[in-house]
């Protein structure tokens, strides 16, 4: 017992709980319809739990098929879906996109980032515009390729539709690839309202080699999301707790959270790291009625661990982070080795007190003494 009590006082001094609180990423498009007579505003945010999911991923390109890599369709869902609900055609859709495209800033970058980050930073050269227009169209269901011209640096989207498009302004440009038709969509330029649209293309790209890079399965292992309305979205909260802010290898902990205001079937996503690896997701949890989330984590390693949950919102409330959770989590080894210390350390106290202690002399008895008369 005493020992357990030792141990308990020594991790609450090295290893006491922590948390910081997050924030989220606020941008806005201008969009217009079809006719160019009704305007709109969409309000995009991004969760800095998102964010810091994709900036902690691996961004390195070895060949060209690592291209696909950074299309999030998942992750950029919302957008697409608050595109559709005013651009039922397909062609207005795409081209409805590709408004918000031009209005991100042609910045030279490097390494590449994925959407969300560019989106966040609010800048990127015409393979970071192409990454975010083929997620957000792949996200809407389109059928989508990237087009790379490696002898121009250049890069720009294909995009398969059934006809030609009608709105594009002059000869209508396309490659083949397994008998379909997919129509050069370029993604640079920063006029919105009459930049390039779906079947355009530029005049130094029509005769230039191009490599098709396909897209089947992008986003192997997919996230948050981002949150995209025409509205001010209302604000939430997410807090998060656990059950201990240190415990064992191979131990249990409980972890609960709750969504304010209380709404229920909505999908939580926790992430983790530990130490100082990027953010991974543990698992998506669905909340109660009452906005309640909780499960049980069984940690079998070892180290400093982080977590946090994050909501990626709706069409009527903002997304959310929950704060920052710190668990420190000890090896059995370390466990083994700080009882053994201890033990030892007790032994030679014990022993030190028992040499201590003030020695009694023994009297010797005395021969009794004759007495003469």
């Amino acid at each position: 017992m005493i020992t357990i009590l030792v141990i308990t006082a020594l991790l609450m001094l090295i290893c006491p709980p922590s948390s910081c609180l997050s924030e989220s990423y606020g941008v806005s498009y201008q969009l217009r319809d079809q006719h160019g007579s009704t305007s709109y505003r969409l309000n995009v945010v991004v969760p800095q739990s998102l964010y810091e999911y994709y900036a902690g991923k691996n961004h390195h390109l070895v060949t060209e098929n690592d291209f696909a890599k950074f299309i999030t369709p998942h992750s950029l869902q919302p957008i697409a879906d608050s595109l559709l609900e005013i651009y039922a055609d397909r062609e207005d859709f795409i081209n409805g996109a590709l408004m918000i495209v031009h209005q991100i800033p042609y910045q030279a970058t490097s390494p590449p980032r994925y959407p969300v980050e560019t989106v966040v930073k609010n800048e990127g050269d015409c393979d970071l515009l192409s990454y975010v227009l083929a997620s957000i169209l792949k996200g809407g269901g389109l059928d989508v390729v990237l087009l790379y011209y490696e002898s121009d640096s250049h890069m720009n989207v294909g995009i398969n539709m059934q006809s030609a498009p009608r709105d594009s302004r002059g000869e209508v440009y396309y490659v083949t690839h397994d008998g379909k038709r997919y129509y050069t969509t370029e993604c640079t330029g920063s006029d919105w309202q009459t930049g390039w649209r779906v079947g355009e293309c530029p005049e130094e790209l029509k005769n230039a080699s191009v490599q098709i890079v396909t897209l089947e399965n992008p986003e192997q292992n997919v996230a948050g999301q981002v949150s995209a309305s025409y509205s001010i979205l209302t604000p939430t909260t997410l807090m998060l707790r656990a059950s201990t802010s240190w415990m064992i290898q191979g131990s249990t902990t409980t972890i609960e959270g709750q969504l304010s205001p209380h709404l229920q079937n909505k999908n939580i996503t926790v992430y983790v790291r530990t130490s100082n690896s990027p953010w991974t997701v543990l698992n998506t949890f669905a909340t109660d009625s009452g906005g309640k989330f909780s499960f049980s984590w069984n940690i079998n390693t070892s180290g400093t661990c982080h977590i946090r949950a994050n909501w990626s919102g709706d069409e009527d409330f903002a997304a959310a982070d929950s704060p920052v959770l710190t668990i420190t989590i000890l090896s059995t080894l370390f466990i083994l080795f700080l009882t053994i210390i201890l033990v030892i350390v007790s032994i030679g106290v014990t022993t030190y007190l028992i040499s201590r202690q003030p020695k009694q002399t023994a009297i010797e008895p005395q021969p009794p003494k004759l007495r003469l008369n």
